[in-house]
């Protein structure tokens, strides 16, 4: 349960991420929950290490939606 958890959180960050950064994508919709997946840990690992906030916390689900943005843009970028 807790795999598809992270699936489910990845793809709904994936969706966040895509939504504020529109435009046209080389993905399809599987790539949607992977970079949202990928964005989402390296979002809330990098602000747990600065003690931005404590897990549960909102600013984790903004910081993830960030962290997948990020890898929108490089993966737009590269492809």
């Amino acid at each position: 349960m807790h795999l598809i958890g992270h699936l489910l959180f990845g793809a709904l960050v994936g969706i966040a991420a895509r939504f504020l950064l529109p435009g046209q994508d080389p993905g399809g919709f599987l790539l949607t929950p992977l970079i949202g997946v990928a964005g989402s840990w390296i979002g809330s690992a990098l602000g747990r290490k600065l003690g931005w906030y404590q897990p549960g916390s909102l600013l984790g689900f903004v910081l993830a939606v960030l962290g997948a943005m990020v890898l929108l843009l490089a993966y737009r970028i590269l492809f």
